[in-house]
């Protein structure tokens, strides 16, 4: 019951509404007038419904988004404007920060007291970088040689412009700081977004749609439609009118949006799945390590791409690292993501428990050893932290991304046994290293084969530094100036003079 939830009363209001799509000036219901409905993970209970979008309705969107680009006051602002609206948004989002954690935690499940300092403020540190961008996009002058006129004189110079309309298609695990991952890029270079929520979480981006008109976007640069990913992901990931495709989560879903966009030739970046490694040396502080590999992977309930979910410990170490974040995952207290005291809160859905808990099923059927947890519970979506030991580099719980709270556990012997475990693996997303023998840690680095290496610390993100994946884990980066070359296109000019 919405009454009983311990919530500010502008969420309250904000759930009680009819929620519906932004497309364009206007919030519309679907076309077919079908809704799809969410729930609360930490209890199951329907909260409410969204329009349940398809093509026609995406269509309209992309057009909206289309007429914004091509000759709408949002085409004719100068960089500097671009920057201000940006800040204006990320002020708006301050401003609002608690109901957008409490809306994050009641349809994801994540703790609010957590998703308020570190979903909501990296989403706004993000946007407030971006925004510097708007007013540093440059091209070049090139001084041309053109041998077949030797006698003639040429100007030439590259400008780089916005690409156009972007489809984006964001993940469930953190549906605004994602959602902000490819606004802001889009919106300093001049670009229109249309943006499709997971089906499961579109509570955060639908508030978030509701501050761009605040700020003062022209109609049409963001539009919001919401629905599953068999309807409303496809049709915007075929649609002809974008220009450009971005999408965060699973490496299947992800090879199938790569192959739509190629049937138009649409820049594509895909932000994909991953099974990081978290490496113990000999040398390091072991109750460090212990606890920042327990939040590695129990972070977010485990539900993040570049969660620590295989630990290699140098065998001298390995039975009292393992045993100390057994201690620590026992010691968590589960529960309700507005209960502040919570220290991990229930997965996404029955049917992420039920794949999760499968896993730790398919362990014990192999013969590993479970240290710690290994048990689903309700009401909710719950599953207890896990540790799982005595497993094979081969195994499926190795190779394959669970996507929660389950870490498994290997001893290793020296540095080149280490490398080749971290990359014997299809994913290369991220990798930690904890040691203080930097002269081992900087040989290691370049050898490891991943987006992002944290040493002494894991999934330490910042603005300023591209994230993104090798291999199976992805094409292209977010953040960082990186990211503004994703949405922007290079255009040569040569002028005979």
């Amino acid at each position: 019951m919405l009454s009983e939830l311990p919530i500010l009363p502008a969420t309250r209001a904000f759930l009680e509404r009819k929620l519906k799509m932004r497309i364009g000036a206007d919030w519309q219901d679907a076309a077919s007038g079908r809704t799809l409905s969410f729930r609360n993970p930490a209890t199951g209970e329907v909260l409410g419904e969204v329009p349940a979008a398809d093509a026609e309705d995406v269509d309209r969107a992309v057009r909206a988004a289309r007429q914004a680009f091509d000759d709408s006051p949002w085409s004719r602002l100068r960089p500097r404007e671009r920057q201000n609206l940006l800040w204006r948004l990320a002020d708006l989002m301050e401003r609002d920060a608690r109901q957008l954690a409490e809306l994050e935690c009641l349809n994801n499940g994540k703790s609010a007291a957590v998703a308020q300092v570190m979903d909501v403020q990296l989403a706004i540190d993000f946007l407030r970088y971006m925004a510097g961008w708007a007013t540093k996009i440059e091209g070049s002058t090139v001084e041309p040689s053109l041998p077949l006129l030797p006698n003639e004189q040429f100007h030439g110079f590259v400008r780089r412009e916005a690409v156009g309309v972007v489809g984006a298609i964001v993940a469930w695990n953190f549906p605004l700081l994602l959602a902000c991952w490819k606004l802001g890029p889009a919106l300093a270079s001049g670009c229109t977004v249309v943006l499709k929520p997971a089906d499961e979480t579109p509570l955060s981006v639908l508030k978030l749609a509701e501050l761009v008109d605040e700020a003062g976007y022209p109609a049409g640069v963001f539009n919001v439609v919401t629905g599953t990913g068999l309807n409303a992901g496809a049709a915007l990931s075929r649609h002809p009118g974008v220009d450009k495709l971005t999408f965060t989560g699973s490496t299947e879903v992800g090879k199938l949006i790569g192959k739509a966009a190629m049937d138009n030739m649409t820049r594509v970046t895909l932000e994909l799945g991953g099974k990081s490694p978290t490496i113990v040396m000999p040398d390091a502080n072991l109750q460090e390590a212990a606890a920042g590999a327990a939040t590695a992977i129990f972070f977010n309930q485990g539900q993040v791409c570049c969660a620590g979910s295989r630990l290699y410990v140098h065998r001298k170490h390995f039975d009292n690292v393992v045993a100390d974040i057994a201690g620590i995952a026992n010691g968590m207290k589960l529960g309700s993501g507005l209960d502040p005291a919570v220290q991990m809160g229930p997965l996404i859905s029955a049917k992420q428990q039920d794949r999760v808990t499968g896993y730790i099923e398919l362990g014990r059927e192999l013969g590993a050893t479970i240290a710690c947890g290994g048990e689903g519970f309700g009401p909710g979506y719950f599953v207890k932290p896990t540790v799982i030991v005595d497993v094979d580099q081969r195994h499926r719980l190795v190779q394959e991304e669970i996507f929660g709270p389950v870490l498994v556990a290997m001893p290793f012997d020296d540095i080149d046994e280490v490398v080749g475990l971290a990359n014997d693996n299809p994913y290369g997303l991220g990798a930690s290293i904890w040691s203080n023998d930097l002269a081992a840690v900087h040989r290691m680095i370049p050898r490891i084969k991943s987006g992002s290496v944290w040493v002494n610390c894991h999934s330490a993100l910042d603005p300023a530094l591209p994230f993104g994946g090798y291999k199976m884990s992805g094409v292209g980066r977010e953040m960082g100036a990186a990211a503004i070359e994703h949405y922007t296109e290079l255009k040569s000019v040569l002028i005979k003079l």
